[in-house]
């Protein structure tokens, strides 16, 4: 077998699907490539056996045939090749490999396509579709606050709930929460689970961020979602998430709102003098003035900053892990935002001071004990 293509379209192609795959892999086939030629489109997919990857490209070839190449010594010779075309001579015997560039040659041991893993089949899957954008943003806005807590597996991926008007994504880690509401993606009917952390990750470097539509199913215990030429398989976390909504508080009357940058700015040199297991700083808000505190004892290290702010509400001090606020900053749009607060040991919600369009979000912290 034989096929031709170009070695910078074909490594822009790998690196889509990559990331899927496990450096220390139980089965050795996991380390490679399949590679499937069907007319003149190649098929590459990647697993881990809980993800799929698959991208399709145009290349030159007479006969159709599959192989298993090992990804890592492939994606090592691309990466130092300059653009050209590349002819791949493929023994469907002994599975021998020969790469041929403009002025090189290169030989791999290839395997037996047999022995890669099957990928789960789309049957009785529901079907919706919302923009990359969308997808996009939603993971970036919430795949922060997805826990790492193996032993509460719920919470180590995030939670798809839909509607017939609108798609809600939850994420939590039972010190914060965030919850992103699109209202621009319309789903057959109302329903839920949860996506694990690791293929959300390659998706939103795989998608674009456009407008382009993206097909979206799932069945009982798989995902799927399709754009253009790539596709991902996942297995969902087979769990029950958290009631989310009862943790929400109903009302938080005060109200203080911030400059985003000036307080994300102000947590960044503060926190540096916070202790480094808690990031714990205190927040003191009177009137129209925020002061910012944070010390180690262990180290005789202490941080204090004021800054101005428009708040409603009697005095307060709260304290809050810094890089949480900071993460959750990153996450709201638009110049201000606002936290609703009530006490010093009760939730604060965290909200853009302006909605953006066809979105809405969310993102609630827990306080830390104030150690006077």
């Amino acid at each position: 077998m034989k096929f031709i293509v170009s070695s910078s379209t074909l490594l822009k192609q790998l690196q889509q699907i990559s990331g899927v795959i496990n450096s220390n892999t139980v089965l050795p086939i996991l380390e490679d490539f399949l590679f499937l030629i069907d007319k003149n489109e190649l098929t590459v997919v990647a697993t881990d056996l809980e993800t799929v990857m698959r991208v399709k490209l145009e290349v030159e070839a007479k006969e159709n045939g599959r192989i298993c190449i090992p990804a890592k010594i492939l994606m090592d010779s691309l990466k130092n090749l300059p653009d050209q075309p590349l002819t791949f001579h493929i023994d469907l015997n002994s599975y021998a490999v020969e790469i041929t560039s403009d002025n090189g040659k290169y030989k791999v041991m290839g395997e037996n396509p047999e022995n890669f893993p099957k990928e789960p089949a789309a049957d009785d899957t529901t079907s919706f579709t919302l923009t990359s954008t969308a997808l996009v943003t939603a993971i970036n806005k919430t795949l922060f606050a997805v826990s790492n807590d193996d032993l509460r597996p719920a919470m180590t991926g995030v939670f798809f709930e839909l509607g017939t008007d609108s798609l809600t994504f939850v994420a939590t880690d039972a010190h914060r929460l965030v919850k992103y509401v699109r209202t621009d993606a319309k789903c057959p009917q109302a329903d839920s689970f949860i996506v694990p952390k690791k293929p959300l990750n390659l998706l939103k470097s795989a998608l674009p961020d456009n407008d382009t539509e993206i097909k979206v199913s799932y069945s009982q215990n798989h995902f799927f979602v399709q754009h253009e030429g790539a596709q991902m398989i996942c297995r969902l976390i087979d769990a029950r998430f958290p009631d989310y909504k009862v943790v929400i508080p109903k009302d938080n009357p005060y109200r203080l709102t911030v400059v985003k940058s000036d307080f994300q700015n102000a947590l960044k040199r503060v926190g540096v003098f916070a202790n480094k297991s808690t990031n714990q700083v205190a927040l003191n808000i009177t009137g129209t003035e925020l002061q910012l505190s944070a010390q180690d004892v262990d180290f005789s290290f202490e941080g204090n900053e004021r800054m101005s702010c428009q708040y409603t509400g009697e005095d307060m001090q709260i304290a809050f892990n810094a890089k949480f606020l900071i993460e959750m900053l990153n996450a709201a749009e638009g110049d201000e935002v606002s936290i609703e607060l009530a006490t010093a040991t009760k939730a604060g919600i965290l909200k853009p001071s302006e909605k953006e369009e066809n979105e809405d979000l969310l993102m609630l912290v827990m306080p830390l004990m104030l150690n006077n």
